[in-house]
């Protein structure tokens, strides 16, 4: 019998991801078994993964079969828009003005320009917008520019609207805006590079990325998939960068404006208007279940009444 290669791959199945899904049962036991109160986040979030994973597939394999540039520039923008959406809306507990637009335009300047330089000259791929290589590069480039839009702006808005007595001290002594909020940029921007700088140190070594185990399962080199991460990371830490700058910057222009002073007002900590109208939607609905039900009770309790008064007569 002849040994398997590389190009060779299993055919999968719902029934091998039900028992994947088991991993992730396991860990909502543990969670309540501990306390720990994330039981509940693990199953929806894997429910979220497969029906996203599944449309994704099917989206993608329609994609791949038309091989359309105009096709593949749509996928790219709505994965940076569900990236925003995504930054803005779940993953930041504080946002600012405008701040959906300001990050999807500082996702699409960081992601579009990077993904477009490092596949046309880097992975020498020809044309650039090749969908089975753009997409994914695409996909992993959001993914990791998302981690790190999050990280500044949440740094950034913390310090000014829980610890603004210093910014407002250097402001009252005559600081620009630019000065006083320089040492904030600097310590916002490390924390959302830090991601990129620790799994750069690590990959190879200790871990084995998801791009290189790919590209080995797709029948590549060992080489070739050591030498296409390595292409990867790069691009990934400077998209991270330009779009961690450019929303620190936009951040910091909006919380303390043009007068030098600190608006807090600026500032939104209440939850995404989405899941605020959500949970209204959500609590009207069950109070016109209750509602239901109660009527049903009380039509149940007059319907016994009146065939015990008659069996009285």
């Amino acid at each position: 019998m002849d040994a398997p290669t590389p190009g060779d791959t299993t055919n999968l199945t719902w029934a091998n991801v039900g028992l994947g899904l088991a991993f992730i049962l396991f860990n909502a036991f543990l969670s309540n078994v501990l306390h720990l109160g994330v039981g509940s986040s693990l199953v929806v979030s894997a429910f979220r993964c497969i029906v996203q994973l599944a449309i994704m597939g099917l989206v993608l394999q329609r994609v791949f079969e038309t091989n359309n540039p105009w096709a593949v520039g749509v996928i790219a923008f709505v994965l940076n828009f569900l990236g925003t959406f995504e930054a803005v809306a779940n993953k930041s507990k504080r946002r600012y003005d405008n701040m959906f637009s300001s990050v999807l335009v500082s996702m699409l300047g960081s992601t579009v320009p990077v993904s477009i330089i490092g596949a046309r000259y880097a992975m020498s791929v020809d044309p650039f917008w090749t969908p089975a290589q753009y997409i994914p590069m695409m996909g992993m480039l959001c993914g990791n520019t998302v981690s790190g839009i999050v990280v500044a702006v949440a740094y950034v808005l913390k310090e000014l609207y829980d610890n603004r007595d210093k910014v407002e001290t250097y402001l009252a002594f005559g600081a620009s805006r630019f000065e006083a909020c320089l040492p904030i940029a600097r310590d916002a921007l490390r924390l959302a590079l830090a991601p990129t700088i620790s799994q750069m140190s690590v990959i190879g070594m200790i871990s084995i990325p998801g791009m290189m185990t790919g590209a080995i399962l797709g029948g590549s080199s060992v080489e070739q998939a050591a030498k296409l991460q390595m292409i990867i990371m790069f691009m990934i830490s400077a998209s991270t960068a330009l779009a961690a700058i450019a929303t620190t910057v936009v951040t910091l222009s909006v919380v303390v404006d043009n007068e030098h002073r600190v608006r807090p007002d600026r500032v939104d900590v209440k939850e995404h208007v989405i899941w605020r109208g959500g949970n209204w939607v959500f609590a009207q609905i069950v109070g016109v279940v209750k509602n239901l039900v109660c009527c049903c009770r009380r039509k149940k309790e007059q319907v016994a009444n009146g065939h015990g008064e008659r069996l009285l007569e």
